[in-house]
């Protein structure tokens, strides 16, 4: 989809190449991000590929009065509008707020009143009228900013609002202030629902980066006299309360990249409201939690890694050190002890501490998945999700689980372990499972007793992760009817199909498990395909445009969480029978009724998938009566997971090398 700043001879001339700079600093590569003419622009060819139509800062109002027109059009039938330092009036007829137009407004001609933009109301009449007679740009004021926990010293203030208050009310919503005396004195970014569309009216530049001109210079000088630290720190802030307009729009910003080519340390993490579940796995670990310490770790061998247990503060400032630490230490034989920052007593880190990955809104999504899912908890116990390691680089998540012999047996279940980053990612066999950026990638450990599940129906366990994976990307909340796309591969990867008919793996599914005493300790590995931009398939090239859905790596995690744990204790009840899945099973995946070419046999021969086997899991094939070889006998042929792979695109089953 395509973002396009207008470019016509009304535009103030930096305006735009610094709109251009900020928006693909925030989108690419989730959003093209271009110019596009006052011809183009009149000529609708842009409309269906359009997430987001700009106006930036403007001399003068559009010369052609047929735009403003189309723009409203556009906007009424569900696109996206932001103006950037234009003059918004806002009118009403006696309508009160409460009662009124209740946040969005019905689609008006133009020819009631002379502004280039009018968004209006023929009801309750109602009008919200744009105009673009900018001022010079070195003649701005400068202004404080507020926005959630954003603020910002230094914003050039262009536009100007009339008629709207300082408070959302029923027509608008605000979305940022002007900061005087530490008190919200004007609205400066205000939102307004139009149709099946909205616009964001902007009176500052948020697209006008501070530490370039014609800003630097001014700042840089008396009476602000701003050193180049703090000009870093007020250009941040300032992208931080762009993106959170673009955000309000609907646009989704791509994920962020860690800079540590090695591991950083991990956060060991609880459900605030459970803050028990920390004590209980340092207990677990031999650890007593009140000998923890942030400036002496615990320092712990095991039989993969060394891990140092430090008590996290809220300074962090271990945190710090080990990000300047981290850019030293870029050989693998240095990438030991491994760190783990404790959060006793419900603490989280904020986005600060983990940029990648915001773990308060992981824990509040969880809570809205379970809710949803009517999850309950028996007594000192927790659900699939609420304890949590996460770290942003680690080496891999499944190896710190499966190869740690200590960990594996000791932690309490069940624990997920994510990370943004994995530097030696497993997959299948002796496969790398490569974790760019924009890939959800996470391991959960389980430990049950063989009485209740029997080891022969250990290999359902990933058929039934993969099952979670599928029914979440479904879910209203992740990709909603576009989830169709997401399909099952035997035996253990997720597919999509593009709208071209293409089938792209987008997903994977590792298993390990471990035996002692009477229970099996089970390691689920999954990767799944979020933000990655093309050539790489991901959820996101699926979320339609014309949608206020917005995909985030937290939620998508939770609801995969919240799916499965519903299904494993169904699959518990059923001491490891997969009959209770098995139709659902076969809706989601690809292979009803495929024909492939057997060459695990001599000669080759062509068969039909009939289905899974319900003692073993394995893949069921029947000789194709008509096949090549020409046998019409109905016995069945019996694949196993592990000694056979399955070509999809070749449509070949063939020995495993």
């Amino acid at each position: 989809m395509n973002v396009l700043v207008y470019s016509g001879p009304e535009v103030l001339a930096p305006s735009v190449s610094h709109c251009i700079t900020s928006l693909r600093i925030l989108l690419v590569p989730n959003y093209a991000v271009q110019t596009v003419s006052r011809q183009s622009l009149a000529s609708r060819a842009w409309l269906g590929s359009c997430a987001l139509l700009v106006l930036p800062a403007c001399k003068t109002a559009p010369a052609d009065s047929g735009l403003g027109s189309m723009i409203e059009q556009y906007v009424h039938d569900g696109g996206k509008l932001l103006t950037i330092g234009a003059n918004v009036k806002l009118q009403t007829r006696g309508v009160s707020s409460a009662t009124g137009l209740q946040g969005r407004l019905s689609r008006m001609t133009l020819t009631e009143s002379s502004a280039p933009l009018l968004f209006s109301d023929k009801i309750s009449g109602s009008k919200v009228s744009v105009n673009f007679e900018g001022r010079s740009l070195e003649n701005t004021q400068l202004a404080v900013v507020s926005s959630s926990n954003i603020r910002v010293g230094c914003m050039p203030l262009l536009g100007n609002f009339q008629g709207v208050s300082n408070t959302a009310c029923g027509t608008m919503e605000s979305i940022a202030h002007v900061v005087e005396d530490d008190s919200n004195a004007s609205v400066a970014v205000v939102k307004l629902s139009h149709g099946n569309g909205s616009v964001v009216f902007s009176a500052v530049l948020a697209d006008h980066p501070i530490t370039e001109e014609p800003l630097l210079s001014r700042l840089a000088s008396p009476p602000f006299s701003m050193s180049g630290t703090q000009l870093q720190a007020a250009e941040a802030e300032r992208q931080q309360l762009f993106a959170s307009i673009l955000q309000a729009l609907g646009l989704t910003l791509p994920e962020k990249t860690s800079t540590s080519l090695s591991p950083l340390p991990q956060f060991l993490t609880g459900n605030p409201s459970k803050p028990w579940i920390v004590d209980n796995a340092l207990r677990a670990l031999s650890i007593e939690p009140e000998t923890l310490s942030n400036d002496k770790p615990v320092v712990s061998q095991d039989s993969n890694d060394t891990f140092q247990y430090h008590l996290a503060s809220p300074d962090w400032k271990l945190l710090d050190q080990s990000r300047d630490e981290a850019r030293r230490r870029m050989d693998p034989s240095s990438w030991n002890p491994k760190d783990v920052l404790v959060c006793r007593g419900g603490l989280l880190p904020s986005t600060r501490e983990t940029p990648l990955f915001d773990v308060e809104k992981f824990y509040t999504e969880l809570a809205v998945a379970r809710r949803k899912g009517d999850r309950k908890d028996k007594e000192g116990s927790w659900g699939v999700g609420e304890a949590l390691i996460y770290g942003e680089v680690v080496t891999s998540t499944q190896t710190m689980l499966d190869k740690n012999t200590h960990l594996l047996s000791s932690l309490p279940v069940p624990l997920v372990s994510i990370a943004s980053h994995q530097l030696s990612g497993r997959g299948r066999g002796s496969n790398i499972w490569l974790s760019p950026s924009g890939c959800l990638q996470f391991s959960l450990l389980l430990r049950v007793s063989l009485s209740e599940l029997p080891s022969s129906k250990l290999v359902f366990v990933q058929y039934l992760f993969g099952l979670a994976v599928v029914e979440a990307c479904r879910d209203e909340a992740v990709l909603g009817e576009e989830g169709s796309r997401v399909r099952l591969k035997w035996p253990n990867d997720i597919y999509a199909m593009t709208s071209g008919g293409e089938k792209k793996k987008i997903g994977g599914i590792l298993i390990n498990t471990s035996f002692s005493s009477g229970k099996v300790e089970i390691v689920i590995g999954s990767g799944l395909n979020v933000f990655n931009p093309p050539p790489i398939q991901s959820l996101l090239q699926f979320v339609p445009s014309q949608t206020n859905l917005t995909l985030t790596m937290e939620r998508t995690a939770t609801i995969i969480l919240t799916k499965f744990e519903e299904l494993w204790e169904t699959f518990l009840r059923h001491k490891g029978s997969f009959e209770p899945f098995l139709d659902l099973y076969y809706d989601r995946w690809l292979h009803s009724d495929q024909l492939v070419e057997l060459t695990t046999v001599i000669p080759p021969q062509m068969v039909r998938i009939v289905g899974i086997t319900g003692d073993h899991g394995l893949l069921r094939t029947m000789p194709e009566r008509d096949g090549w070889t020409g046998n019409s006998g109905e016995t069945y042929i019996d694949l196993q997971p592990d000694g056979n792979s399955f070509d999809l695109m070749a449509g070949l089953i063939k020995a495993k090398t």
